[in-house]
């Protein structure tokens, strides 16, 4: 008797499983064929990326060693190139590279070309933070304390890691242009950031020194006055 209802038992859940498969049997064939297809899609585009990472960093190299060569007109056309097919990494350091290529050439078009990485939202306020540093540093060879400050009075403002450089290239300019109050202000407010780098302030502190102002007021040794030269005979002999 104990195997007829155990034979019952298994024939009653041999069937239940077949109804669950009928009913429910092609889902899980879909859910497992998407499963594999997913993964293989992933392994494919991780392939597929690693790739494009691999070819724009040989790429990258070359343009880089064109540069090292001398050529700069060839690198900048290989950072150009870059920048519009290379993944995103390799996109923004090769508009750097193409920019600071182009100012051995033309230091306003770099100048411009760095502005237009300044305002360039899809990039982080570090990466347009350095292209403003960039720009300013072309300034202050080649443009006014106000086209300088224009794009660096922001950062140095600021508490980003670069409002140090900013403030040594304004103080710079004003220099340049002769205005020793002002770099003598600038550099005062470098050496006092104590969060500035070392090889900063230093150079802060000499252009202080460079530029403080000179003490006209008389010491007073120059300020007494002589003392009266006896007159020829004067003396009376005793």
């Amino acid at each position: 008797m104990t195997d007829i209802f155990h034979e019952i038992d298994e024939d009653l859940r041999r069937e239940r499983y077949t109804r669950l498969w009928n009913r429910y049997g092609i889902y899980l064939i879909a859910l497992v064929v998407l499963v594999i297809a997913g993964t293989g899609a992933y392994s494919g585009y991780r392939w597929w990326t690693l790739k494009q990472a691999h070819t724009a960093s040989a790429k990258f190299e070359a343009a880089a060693k064109l540069s090292s060569d001398g050529k700069h007109q060839e690198a900048e056309a290989a950072f150009d190139a870059l920048a519009k097919e290379a993944p995103a990494g390799y996109r923004t350091l090769a508009r750097f590279r193409a920019a600071s290529e182009l100012a051995q050439r033309d230091a306003g078009a770099a100048v411009a070309a760095f502005d237009t990485l300044a305002a360039d939202a899809s990039l982080t306020t570090s990466e347009r933070d350095l292209a403003r540093i960039r720009a300013g540093l072309l300034l202050v060879d080649t443009g006014t304390v106000d086209a300088v400050k224009q794009r660096l009075q922001q950062v140095a403002d600021g508490q980003g890691a670069l409002r140090s450089a900013a403030r040594e290239l304004i103080a710079l300019a004003q220099y340049k242009a002769g205005d020793l109050k002002a770099a003598n202000a600038t550099a005062t407010a470098i050496t006092e950031d104590q969060e500035a780098p070392g090889g900063v302030r230093s150079r802060a502190m000499l252009l202080k020194t460079l530029t403080a102002p000179v003490d006209a007021t008389p010491s007073a040794a120059s300020s007494s006055p002589a003392a009266p030269t006896p007159a020829a005979g004067s003396t009376a002999t005793q």
